[in-house]
């Protein structure tokens, strides 16, 4: 069994708990949270909801937890996961000398959702985007709505807008290309929401076209993401490794964290050392949930308690 989670995360020690039943009571209460949270840590489970499957109120059950277990519900549910992480990183220097060895540096199957793509090139890339039109969507997703931007040529961008935030979000994927003309056209972004989020339409002989517009350093990084197979993780480190400089840790990452192709291109497979989740552009939340969503669909690393 993977060890549940780590203490170290603790804010403080458990302080002792006095018997009777009110004590009782709050064991119940306690049990009851960290199995929910240990079953269904992909889901991460937010205090508010974990509180009303308790019949109490947010800050009764962070007391009580933090009281028993010496951590709050949240730092618990972030120890599963990063346990989680570590997992995927187990045997992450070999997962991309793996994929090479299988013939994935081609175009083929690049990664679970089948995609195939096509880089613009360095001169398309210093117009920032002249004569580029970008057509543009929201759309739900299994991680909130998302931002859906694509050309002609297939799928470009796609980025994820929290309630009140889409303006926002569109500014910053907009901001990429900032000489295209976008133009708002849900119904022909409609399809690549459904496709992407539809594990039932990864399908080897209909495979997804993304256009990767960036530096040439940035497409060689976004490329060797593309072969991060699904229930996998690299490092940064590896990453510059493979790309032949072992020095370039931080430029990898800054190319990662501008990768406009969210998900698709698989940015969120990306660990810091020691199985930390690292950053990512749409929220550490966001990747967490990603993870055990995929998780879910390649097999559970973690056994419930």
């Amino acid at each position: 069994m993977t060890k549940p989670f780590d203490l170290s995360v603790a804010a403080s020690k458990p302080q002792p708990v006095s018997v009777g039943t009110e004590a009782a009571e709050h064991y119940k209460v306690v049990r009851q949270t960290l199995k929910r949270i240990t079953q269904d840590w992909r889901e991460q489970p937010t205090l508010e909801q974990l509180a009303n499957e308790a019949g109490l109120q947010p800050i009764q059950l962070q007391r009580v937890f933090s009281r028993w277990a010496g951590l709050t519900p949240k730092q618990f549910l972030q120890a599963i996961t990063l346990d989680h992480a570590k997992a995927l990183l187990r045997d992450s220097a070999s997962v991309l000398d793996a994929s090479y060895d299988v013939g994935l540096s081609g175009s083929s199957r690049l990664h679970d959702l089948f995609v195939t793509h096509e880089a613009m090139t360095p001169g398309d890339y210093r117009s920032r985007g002249a004569g580029l039109d970008i057509l543009y969507g929201f759309h739900p997703s299994p991680f909130g709505q998302v931002l859906i931007m694509a050309t002609g040529k297939g799928l470009a961008g796609l980025g994820f807008a929290d309630p009140g935030e889409e303006e926002t979000a569109l500014e910053d994927m907009c901001s990429r290309w900032p000489a295209a003309r976008f133009v708002q056209d849900q119904n022909r972004t409609e399809p690549y929401a459904r496709r992407v989020f539809s594990p039932q339409k990864w399908q080897q002989d209909q495979p997804l076209n993304i256009v990767m517009i960036g530096t040439d350093f940035e497409i060689r990084v976004w490329q060797t993401l593309l072969k991060i197979p699904m229930g996998k993780a690299t490092t940064y480190s590896d990453i510059a490794a493979k790309l032949g400089n072992p020095k370039a840790s931080r430029a990898v990452g800054t190319a990662v964290g501008r990768n406009p192709i969210s998900f698709v291109v698989p940015c969120h497979r990306v660990l810091a050392k020691g199985g930390k989740l690292g950053g990512y552009h749409w929220g550490l939340t966001r990747k967490r949930a990603i993870l055990g969503w995929e998780s879910g669909l390649s097999g559970p690393v973690l056994e419930c308690i």
